[in-house]
């Protein structure tokens, strides 16, 4: 190092090396080493400050390319620090970061809403900004045209040839819209972007990513929600304290499922550090979702220092984070008082039973104390050590037999790892044996994971595992007659799990060798403590005693068995509220071990807002959120929203960012019509349809989509809308519209939702593709269940988003793979066989297959080219042809 550093002095300047350090410093470390943001509990702003690491740490991790992250520094300047410090680090003045442009309180999404000027509309708005550009709206669409483009835009179904037929006829597009807003359809559709807002997944994502299997009431709440025209201020409340809003409506308080919609780490651990991480995690979830959804901001940004672009405190982001220092994943009942009194009625005797029967049982534990420790001694007289998972063996008088069974009539619900058999000789003649079992765990996508060959193929790193709760007998036949004397067996010979995630042995088992019994485990100890207790508990009262002890578990089991079958509350998973044990605490750096002070639950310092103390009830701080959220003084939210109406109506927003109103986000096209449709958005009581009807009935949104080669020349991507941008349909609705155009879709609304993948679990969840699809996945595309960081083929080339993050903005790409799914993906030939069976006894199958698909008659030449194809290659590939075409998957 003393050499290295003797070389890099030579090849710099005195000058070089007064400036070239502190410059070094300043460029590529002060952002994250600063007095603010502290990484690593270092700041290198001064010479004093950075006293002590710069010839050991800092230049080590340098020269290591540790630092900075991503690759450390190029060569030349790890060459020059080295110099620098050489000559002793020589530093002028303290250095500051430099300024860099970033939004302040006054940026223009924290503005107050502009009022509407008289006589303002949608297409005021628009037309202005065409005009400055020399352009104006496109000629409107043609009927057949609008109805498609409108009944896809707000249902995500295509129109039928009835409905087309008949507002062609009558062309009254204001019934058309309104008619459309209030078909269940429009919930549906609406709800399927907000729950991509939302994050909204039914897993937990994370390692074990296990199900779960009551989250789906929540999304029927947000498309009942949306169907009802719920006010979005009300919708708020429901989302941030549904379960404060309404103590008897169950819909509302499924609401509060909001919270706890996104991913949660479920994997269990007991060190202090990955304990706080993973709460901290939850937390960090709830605000990113809360912020994002509603105010447009990257409030995430501010959790390990003050936002850089935005003005939003570090502190910000733990006033938030304290707001939901009482929310914790997990189910929770949600019923009607009604519902809870007939369950009370039912289950409050059986649970005053078992009340009793534990204090008796208790009062005679606590009677046989005084002799548990000489009851214990003969109970263990008479009685072998328990079985183990580590090994367990059975030594008896020798037997000469060819097969040997083990009979475990509790089944092995730890599995087995090898099955050993000992001749008189010592040696195991069971190894490489076939043994047979009466039933076998199979796993999905591989079906000998579990195989009984791992019985006895003398290793003890794979398994056998019997079906769960299920009696099983295990038959290993020999080759030849052996003079056995020992029968040995384990679950987990090589002591993997160290006692933990370990099943417990079965405790019943009888050993047969040529259907002669040789041995059991009756006189064995049972293998858990509490089981082991009850035992010595027992010895240790008198006969009467005895007796009352006994009756006693009797009638607890008796009692809780009853209770089993009491029909239960509903559970949700919707979240759990209590009092917070402990505050939220400003984490330095965002390190969950350094702890700053503890953090009072409040709002974005930004703008107007509420601050609660310390120890404010839990309920009353997720109120208080919510109503600051929701008021119509606040100008974020009501902007975002109306964004993001537009942006669901013409593929982009009038902010293009929709989740980002901040200084990295992007500023909006028409800052007016923004603020215009804000304003009545509140004017209409917050609620959604008004304006959804105002954007379909303007002439902006009914003008044609066709191309205009002077106008894209000004505008390419029709930003300032010239025209309306053509949109290919949405994964969901691809689908959707094949079992639609196949005459199966199963309309029915709501309820659990379906699986498009085989799901298993063994510790962690395993999710397979599916190669068929059945009936009872022929429903719409939003009830089928979203577990995270899982994509089915079909609707994943077509980019539907993995549930485990937000997805405002939807991308949109062109690959190979979506043509080859839509002409061999199995689910489409299925619904290209059954689209041609119902137009096959049509009189005019291609009139009705083009009416059908696309909501118009075939030309002459489409006529005669498809009456060719099917004279060729029948019904069905006339039907796989409609699906592969544009016209089937865009809208104009």
């Amino acid at each position: 190092m003393c050499g290295m550093r003797w070389v890099a002095v030579a090849l710099f300047s005195t000058s070089a090396l007064l400036a070239g350090g502190p410059e070094i410093l300043q460029k590529r470390c002060l952002s994250c080493h600063n007095p603010q943001a502290k990484m690593g509990g270092l700041t290198l702003h001064s010479r004093t400050a950075a006293a002590g690491v710069l010839a050991e740490k800092l230049l080590a991790r340098v020269q290591a390319g540790q630092m900075p992250p991503g690759g450390g520094l190029p060569p030349e300047e790890r060459a020059e620090i080295a110099a620098w410090i050489a000559n002793g680090a020589p530093w002028e003045k303290d250095l500051a970061i430099a300024s860099r442009p970033r939004a302040g309180k006054d940026w223009w999404s924290l503005q107050p809403l502009r009022p509407n000027p008289a006589g303002a509309s949608i297409d005021s708005f628009i037309q202005a900004k065409l005009a400055e550009k020399g352009l104006k709206l496109s000629p409107p669409a043609d009927r057949r045209t609008l109805i498609r483009r409108a009944t896809f835009d707000l249902t995500g179904l295509p129109p039928t040839p009835a409905e087309v037929e008949s507002f062609v006829a009558s062309g009254d597009y204001e019934a058309l819209i309104d008619r459309l807003l209030a078909s269940p359809a429009y919930g549906e559709r609406w709800g399927r972007h907000w729950l991509d807002v939302i994050r909204f997944g039914e897993s937990n994502g994370y390692e074990q990513n296990h199900v779960r299997p009551n989250a789906w009431p929540f999304r029927d709440f947000v498309i009942r929600s949306l169907n009802e025209d719920v006010s979005f201020q009300t919708l708020i409340l429901h989302h941030l304290a549904g379960d404060l809003a309404s103590k008897s409506d169950i819909n509302v308080q499924i609401g509060s499922a909001f919270l706890v919609a996104g991913p949660h780490d479920t994997v269990g651990n007991q060190a202090e550090a990955p304990k706080r991480q993973q709460r901290a995690d939850d937390h960090d979830d709830m605000v990113n979702a809360t912020a994002s959804a509603f105010l447009g901001l990257t409030v995430n940004c501010a959790k390990c220092h003050d936002h850089k672009f935005d003005p939003i405190l570090q502190a910000d982001y733990y006033r938030l984070a304290a707001v939901f220092a009482g929310v914790y994943h997990g189910e929770r009942e949600v019923a009607t008082a009604a519902e809870r009194a007939a369950y009370q009625a039912a289950a409050g005797p059986l649970e005053a039973r078992i009340n009793t029967a534990k204090e008796t049982l208790s009062r005679l534990t606590d009677r046989a104390k005084p002799g548990l420790s000489e009851a214990e001694k003969r109970v263990r007289s008479g009685l072998r050590e328990p079985v183990s998972s580590t090994l367990t063996a059975e030594t008896f008088r020798p037997v000469s037999g060819r097969e040997v069974t083990l009979e475990l009539p509790q089944g092995a619900p730890g599995g087995l790892d090898e099955i050993e058999i000992f001749n008189t000789a010592g040696k195991n003649v069971a190894a490489g044996a076939a043994a047979q079992a009466t039933s076998t765990r199979v796993a999905e996508g591989n079906p000998d994971a579990y195989s009984p060959r791992f019985l006895t193929d003398s290793s003890y790193d794979k398994r056998w595992f019997g079906l769960p709760g299920q009696p099983v007998t295990v038959r290993i036949p020999l080759n030849a007659a052996e003079i056995i004397q020992k029968v040995q067996w384990s679950s987990d010979r090589l002591e993997a799990q160290k006692g933990k995630f370990q099943v417990p042995p079965t405790t019943k088992y009888t050993i047969w060798i040529d259907g002669k019994k040789v041995a059991s485990g009756d006189d064995r100890l049972p293998p858990r403590k509490e089981q082991q207790e009850r035992l010595f508990t027992i010895e240790a009262l008198n006969a009467m005693e005895k007796q009352e002890f006994t009756e006693a578990e009797r009638q607890r089991t008796e009692a809780e068995e009853t209770l089993a079958k009491v029909p239960k509350l509903r559970k949700v998973y919707a979240g759990q509220f209590r009092e917070p044990d402990q505050p939220v605490y400003l984490l330095k750096g965002g390190n969950v071990m350094l702890r700053g002070e503890a953090m009072a639950p409040g709002s974005l310092s930004a703008l107007p807002g509420f601050t609660l103390p310390l120890d404010a009830p839990e309920g009353e701080r997720r109120l208080a959120l919510a109503k600051w959220i929701g008021s119509d003084a606040n100008p974020l939210t009501p902007r975002v929203l109306v964004n993001r109406l537009w942006h669901n109506h013409f593929g982009r927003g009038l902010v293009a960012t929709p989740s980002d109103f901040g200084f990295n986000g992007e500023r909006p096209s028409h800052p007016e019509l923004l603020d215009y449709l804000a304003q009545r958005l509140i004017a209409n009581g917050w609620k959604m349809k008004p304006i959804h009807r105002e954007i379909l009935l303007s002439a902006t949104y009914r003008q044609s989509g066709g191309w205009n080669e002077a106008a894209a020349k000004a505008d390419a991507d029709a930003r300032l809308l010239w025209r309306f941008p053509p949109q290919r349909l949405q994964g969901e609705a691809i689908r959707d519209s094949m079992l639609a155009a196949a005459g199966v879709l199963n309309g029915t609304v709501g309820g659990p939702s379906f699986q498009l993948y085989k799901y298993t679990v063994d510790n962690v969840a395993t999710y397979f593709p599916m190669d068929r699809f059945g009936p009872e996945t022929y429903r719409r595309s939003v009830y089928a269940q979203s577990a995270r960081s899982i994509r089915n083929e079909l609707l994943s080339v077509y980019d539907c988003p993995d549930s485990s993050l937000p997805e405002p903005r939807r991308v949109v790409t062109t690959s190979p793979l979506q043509a080859l799914s839509l002409l061999n993906h199995s689910f489409t030939t299925d619904m290209a066989e059954a689209f041609a069976k119902r137009i096959g006894a049509e009189a005019d199958p291609v009139g009705s297959g083009f009416a059908i698909a696309f909501g118009r008659a075939p030309e002459t030449a489409e006529r005669a080219e498809a009456q060719g194809l099917i004279q060729r290659h029948g019904m069905t590939a006339f039907t796989r042809a409609l699906f592969n075409t544009n016209e089937f998957v865009y809208v104009y």
